[in-house]
């Protein structure tokens, strides 16, 4: 891999799949919509000569035809909001796919577990049997199907499944991201689901770092990698840690079918969250096996750590620190 894109470079896991590849020294370009948010990315990661950004439309295949130019390696982590799922995400993979097959490209695209639908496996591995029971998981596993098509005769792709994640660069669109944001910034936090169940999360830097070792070896297109994650964690205890990183010591409140429908009247994406919360409640694990019999152990910082670093730079990059609070 001598040069990159990562289209939707500014959320979560393009800024993390960024800032891995600016950290290996290969040529990157960060592409978005936001030339603002794409400037911002480049500051934070301190105007590394060999990463360049470019303004577009992920939906418009010129857009990344032109911005792709001498790149070999494609990592689609561009997504749509939860409510715009169904009608958005297949054109937009399709756009994706366009751009790459015009230039023969290599694609990375970032998934998640929603096409496995309820939990077969006690560690699902890829051969876990993909049975959605929801919309949003019938139409990523369609998405899946679209990527692997035939009509795409030049590009090859792979599929790598994270569960869900944290990180500096987490925002609104991961579970746990809106959580730490609220807990740093000393604010009242919603925990989505039961804070008492144990679940598993992958550390961003780890994932950018698994996923940039797969995206480097030929052998792994045309397949399923799933991103595992350092164990299992309640919210509970994830709470704990946050605070105790920031001094803050403001309410977390769960949030189950109710509080989603009912604060889904004013922000539309929660309601949609709904009929995810089976994955709340049977947390669904992935298998890291083929992954380190392919690259070697996979990467996985501790909670502890993960959480704590998480929390620090948010504060940083938000000028604030956390007193302590006696509510």
């Amino acid at each position: 891999m001598e040069k990159a894109i990562v289209v939707g470079a500014t959320g979560g896991t393009g800024a993390s799949v960024v800032e891995e590849l600016v950290k290996r020294g290969i040529r990157t370009v960060a592409f978005g919509r936001s030339r603002q948010k794409l400037e911002k990315l480049k500051t934070n990661l301190g105007h590394p000569e060999h990463l360049a950004i470019a303004v577009g439309d992920a939906f418009s295949p010129n857009d990344i035809v032109l911005a792709a130019e001498g790149a070999d390696v494609l990592f689609h982590c561009a997504n749509v909001p939860y409510h715009e799922m169904v009608n958005k995400l297949i054109p937009l993979g399709e756009s994706v796919m366009e751009a790459a097959d015009r230039l023969s490209l290599k694609v990375v695209a970032i998934d998640g577990i929603y096409p496995y639908g309820r939990r077969q496996m006690s560690r699902a591995t890829e051969d876990h049997p993909k049975q959605p029971h929801t919309r949003k998981g019938k139409v990523r596993l369609a998405y899946e199907k679209m990527l692997f098509e035939d009509r795409w005769s030049r590009a090859k792709v792979m599929i790598v499944r994270l569960p869900d994640y944290y990180g500096p660069t987490a925002n609104e669109a991961s579970y746990l991201g809106s959580t730490l944001e609220a807990i740093a910034a000393g604010k009242m936090a919603f925990y989505i689901g039961n804070m008492h169940v144990p679940r598993e999360f992958v550390y961003l830097p780890d994932a950018a770092f698994m996923i940039a070792e797969l995206a480097s070896r030929d052998e792994a297109y045309g397949q399923n990698w799933h991103i595992p994650g350092a164990g299992l964690i309640s919210g509970r205890e994830i709470v704990r840690i946050a605070r105790q990183a920031c001094g803050s010591a403001k309410s977390v409140i769960p949030l189950g079918r109710v509080g989603l429908s009912l604060l889904g009247m004013a922000v539309p994406v929660m309601k949609e969250v709904v009929e995810m919360l089976y994955l709340t409640e049977e947390p669904l694990v992935l298998s890291g096996d083929k992954y380190e019999r392919l690259i070697g152990p996979a990467r996985a910082t501790a909670f502890e750590e993960g959480i704590t670093v998480t929390v620090r730079e948010l504060q940083r990059r938000n000028g604030s620190l956390i007193k302590v609070s006696s509510n």
